[in-house]
């Protein structure tokens, strides 16, 4: 790269082709012969040759103006091709909130894993509130939540809409029924996210809505082990859509059904940065491969 001037620069400076074939380790000939090539392609001379010593021509000197220019960007480019490395061999911290870290974070971390591979990914989990502290304080690269943030130090970008869905095992009594209710709610056995989350707080405004009483059986902050218990202990739950993958409910003999008002208990799943230009490139590709890869 960036051969062919910086071999006539090395000429020039040194004013003799015997020493510039020393120092780039090439015969006296091919140097005399790459010397004229260019002056034929450019149909001018670049040197007066004096006995041993060479002198520029006009063109010479322009030309030599020019290597010196490329000689200035090749080292951009060796400078920028070195940071760019560095930054594909550095590492993005990722807030999650609890829920995204569990229905959100793995997809996204799997597909972002497959175009940078050398990019050490880390993850630090909190309420929704925590994960926005931190992406400010600059303490998490991006911030992953369940929610639309409006925060004028922050860019919040929507990834998709979700909505919560009853989840329960093919053994129920809810199966046989033809049409299902928010009614239906009324003391059935259930188990719940933990009290405090965005999930539960749309559970709880959902049952508040329609004057609801379930029978709350256990509260737990995990979706794989609520889907197990359910399982075991015959109960019901509410979980987001997206988490509610084909396998997980086949491997957990469970079913899912949809119920019109749950629908409507819409949440926006969210990536959160402070402004572009002050986060790294790693973390830039992050933010658009994400967004590519909910786009689809």
């Amino acid at each position: 790269m960036f051969s062919r001037l910086h071999t006539f620069a090395t000429i020039v400076e040194h004013k003799s082709l015997n020493r510039a074939s020393r120092i780039l380790n090439v015969s006296q000939p091919a140097l005399s012969r790459h010397v004229q090539s260019i002056e034929d392609e450019l149909g001018v001379a670049l040197f007066d040759r004096r006995g041993k010593s060479l002198e520029l021509t006009p063109a010479g000197h322009q030309l030599y103006q020019f290597a010196l220019e490329e000689r200035q960007l090749e080292r951009r480019f060796q400078m920028d091709a070195t940071h760019l490395r560095t930054e594909r061999k550095g590492n993005i911290t990722i807030g999650a909130s609890l829920t995204t870290l569990q229905s959100t974070l793995p997809d996204l971390i799997t597909h972002y894993t497959r175009t940078d591979p050398e990019i050490d990914l880390k993850a630090v989990t909190g309420k929704t509130h925590e994960i926005v502290n931190l992406v400010n304080q600059q303490k998490v690269d991006v911030g992953l939540v369940a929610s639309d943030i409006s925060d004028p130090l922050l860019k919040c970008i929507p990834l998709f809409d979700d909505h919560l869905c009853l989840v329960i095992p093919k053994i129920h009594p809810l199966i046989g029924k033809a049409t299902l209710r928010m009614e239906d709610f009324n003391d059935l056995p259930m188990i719940l996210f933990s009290k405090g989350t965005w999930y539960r707080i749309l559970t709880d405004e959902l049952f508040e809505r329609y004057q609801i009483r379930p029978e709350i059986k256990m509260e737990i902050d995990s979706f794989e082990a609520i889907l197990r218990l359910v399982s075991t202990c015959h109960t019901a739950t509410l979980l987001p859509k997206s988490y509610l993958r084909k396998s997980l409910l086949e491997d957990n003999d469970l079913v899912r059904l949809d119920i019109a008002e749950l629908k409507k208990t819409i949440r926006t799943t969210s990536l959160i940065h402070v402004t572009t230009n002050e986060i790294s490139l790693a973390a830039q590709r992050f933010v658009l491969q994400a967004r590519l890869y909910y786009s689809r």
